[in-house]
């Protein structure tokens, strides 16, 4: 009886970690809306429609504020992103928030 009593917390462990997405995962689903908040300010501010995207970096990051009388603060998915076109670069820092569909992107140029 004793030992069943041990398994219990390793299997509420595992079965919860099996239920998450990877960092990698999360990741890759959300590099194409990454790309695509990119490309929408970039062909805006490049003028030019035909601008393409590349990723150059991406990174995860865990929430800046933690502990045990803190909540929970927000893990955002970071993406440096390169737009070219029409003869014109530029690069932009694309932060995308866990568990929304929301992303912004933001010109590392203007701090």
């Amino acid at each position: 009886m004793r030992r069943s009593g041990t398994l219990w917390p390793l299997a509420v462990v595992v079965a919860a970690v099996a239920g998450c997405a990877t960092q990698q995962q999360v990741l890759d689903t959300r590099q194409d809306g990454a790309i695509q908040t990119a490309l929408q300010r970039g062909r805006f501010e490049l003028n030019c429609p035909a601008a393409t995207g590349v990723v150059l970096s991406r990174d995860y990051l865990n929430p800046v504020v933690q502990g045990p009388w803190v909540g929970a603060g927000i893990t955002r998915i970071e993406y440096t992103i390169g737009v070219e076109g029409c003869n014109q670069r530029k690069t932009y820092i694309v932060i995308c928030q866990e568990g929304s569909d929301f992303c912004f992107a933001a010109n590392p140029e203007n701090r």
